[in-house]
């Protein structure tokens, strides 16, 4: 049953738009009793559905009915809720490429790149580096409007009004055809265009100030709705948006047409898919209300029914890519735009016959300039050429292929993982490292306890990569830990495997030393291949690890002549010893005496034999990391 409710949860997932492919089932031991793992995109999603899959298989099992479709919308429905948008997601994506680790920092759109010192933020398209005076000029139209047009950049005619009063003064000055829109609004929220008598007039001011008190009265514009990008100050691409519409073949009613629409394999819910299936709202109603057209009118042949009032892909827009014919004018009044706004992110709304053409020789002008642009209409255009708009975004924030990565050393093993971790931090803190680090009693910030009790599991890691004053993390990773909830990295510099020992068997479905040595082996997994993994030569389990690593392997010993580490010398492999009362690091025919035991105070003038044995992993590990210059930006 257990391998049932794998596969089941996996396909659950898969008919929801989320395609995970790897689970296995395990035995506990005990009859009926299993341990089943699958793979998630969203883990909220993840645990409904085996959750689900434990439902469906016990109707299986009593051969009763089960609608699935219940249960797949609801999956739908957390993936579009917990998901990363297709903006955020393609910048997470892009750092992901490039090696740069992600930490989601809430159940929204806010993002760490990179660890500790080195990390940046994204929340959508707006980056740590978008100042936040740019945002907010951006998003006041009438502001961002002024600073335009002192610019001699082609603005629409308009103004600002609070009352009927001022909307009148305003019609009377401008005339029509009119656009009306909140001045603080966003992604068309509020917008009413190609307003012609005053009954349109009247119903448009109340629905912008639905969204605050201010309402922005301009000149309508015709022409086609471009969106142009500019990521550091620099044009990416551009493109023409097109509101959701049908067009009627003279046979069947507007909600046939857009049925029909719908039923393009391109379309999907929410941002399943390139397109977003076109729903009928309040505002479809009122714009077939103003042609006097119901949804089971039938248009002529030919007849394009325009049914929103905005081009967002998200209310069943398309976009066509149309970057290359762009007028190298326009790409510099573009550049000059996000300049004198100050936004390094922004997206441009144009409204003109073309962008072939100088947009301030065409008649054109420019409606809006946005914070957090969507990406989704250029990285995925309905017609035309995709455009990776997330490149620009990780070359801005990390210039010259920085990885936004720290140094972290990753320790395991049955005992003595503290005490390593411990010493390990303070060569490190005496380097003048700035040093986080966990262990089973605290999680420690340059040399400050800020949490209490077991805090070798992922969170805990995820607490010391998080914080933005460390530049080198020193991290225990326990049994518990790992069997949960895995690790908090993708990849560490070096890991250290104290030793393998019978402690805890029988927790959590490791009933014996091997399957607890195959528990640890996880962490030297995560060695990057320049990296090295530090291993006990004198624990035949630990060592035996070695045969499936990828990456550099040094060894640790309480005897300088065990066969296992002359021979691993004897090949110019690295070693640290126990030998004549010194610390000592061996490679090849060369010896390095670091210290006398009897200098470090935690062996009790060398009585403490056991922790003499933790000082060995921490020496190599740091002078792996400072000396042969295996941590690389």
């Amino acid at each position: 049953m257990g391998h049932v409710i794998e596969h089941i949860a996996l396909e659950l997932q898969t008919l929801a738009g989320m395609d995970t492919g790897f689970g296995r089932t395990r035995g506990t031991g005990e009859e009926g009793k299993y341990f089943v793992v699958i793979s998630y995109i969203e883990e909220d999603a993840g645990v409904y559905a085996a959750k689900a899959a434990v439902r469906i298989s016990e109707a299986l099992a009593s051969n009763t009915p089960y609608d699935l479709s219940e249960d797949i919308q609801r999956l739908r429905e957390i993936r579009e809720d917990t998901r990363l948008g297709p903006s955020t997601g393609c910048i997470v994506e892009e750092a992901a490429k490039r090696g740069i680790p992600h930490l989601r920092l809430n159940k929204q759109s806010l993002v760490q790149l990179g660890f500790g010192v080195h990390q940046k933020r994204i929340r959508a398209t707006i980056a740590s580096t978008t100042s936040n005076i740019a945002v907010d000029i951006a998003c006041d139209k009438e502001e961002t409007k002024n600073l335009l047009e002192a610019a001699e950049i082609p603005v629409p005619r308009g103004t600002v009004v609070r009352t009927e009063e001022g909307l009148e003064q305003a019609i009377n000055k401008f005339g029509y055809p009119l656009v009306i829109k909140p001045i603080d609004g966003n992604h068309g929220k509020g917008n009413t265009t190609n307003i012609t008598n005053w009954e349109q007039a009247l119903k448009a001011f109340e629905a912008a100030k639905v969204y605050g008190r201010s309402v922005i009265v301009e000149r309508f514009i015709t022409g086609f709705d471009f969106r142009v990008l500019v990521i550091n100050y620099k044009f990416i691409c551009a493109a023409l948006r097109t509101p959701a519409a049908v067009t009627g073949d003279g046979k069947n009613t507007i909600q046939y047409l857009i049925d029909e629409t719908n039923k393009d394999p391109r379309r999907g819910y929410g941002h399943e898919k390139v397109l977003t299936q076109i729903t009928v709202d309040g505002s479809t109603m009122k714009m077939l209300e103003d042609i006097g057209y119901t949804l089971d009118t039938i248009p002529a042949k030919g007849e394009l029914v325009l049914l929103k009032t905005t081009a967002n892909l998200s209310t069943g827009g398309t976009s066509t890519d149309i970057t290359d014919e762009v007028h190298p004018a326009n790409i510099v009044m573009c550049e000059r735009i996000s300049k004198i706004i100050g936004l390094d992110i922004c997206g441009i709304d144009i409204m003109a016959q073309d962008l072939h053409t100088p947009v301030n020789e065409n008649g054109g002008a420019i409606l809006e300039v946005n914070a957090a642009p969507g990406f989704r209409m250029h990285i995925d255009p309905s017609e035309g050429l995709g455009r990776n708009a997330a490149e620009p975004v990780i070359d801005m924030l990390f210039p010259d292929r920085s990885n936004g990565r720290i140094p972290i050393i990753a320790i395991t093993g049955t005992n003595g993982k503290t005490t390593t971790t411990r010493l390990t931090a303070h060569i490190s803190k005496s380097a003048g490292k700035k040093v986080g680090y966990t262990t089973s009693d605290g999680v420690y910030i340059q040399n400050q306890l800020l949490m209490k009790g077991d805090c070798t599991g992922p969170l805990s890691s995820q607490f010391v990569l998080k914080d933005p004053t460390v530049d080198f993390a020193i991290l225990e990773c326990a049994r518990g830990g790992i069997l949960k909830n895995g690790l908090a990295f993708d990849h560490c510099d070096v890991a250290i495997v104290t030793n393998v020992a019978s402690d805890h068997i029988g927790l959590g479905g490791i009933n014996n030393v091997e399957q607890m040595a195959r528990v640890k082996a996880v962490v030297p997994e995560t060695v990057f291949p320049h990296g090295y993994a530090v291993l006990n030569a004198d624990d035949d389990l630990v060592y035996a690890m070695k045969k499936d690593l990828k990456c550099n392997i040094a060894l640790f010993s309480m005897d300088e002549n065990n066969p296992r580490i002359q021979q691993h010398c004897s090949k110019g492999g690295l070693a640290t010893v126990y030998e004549n009362g010194y610390v000592s690091i061996l490679k090849g025919s060369w010896k390095i005496r670091v210290m006398h035991v009897k200098d470090i105070p935690i062996t009790f003038e060398g009585k403490a034999i056991h922790n003499i044995a933790n000082c060995l992993p921490s020496v190599m590990a740091t002078y792996l990391l400072w000396l042969t210059n295996i941590y690389c930006q």
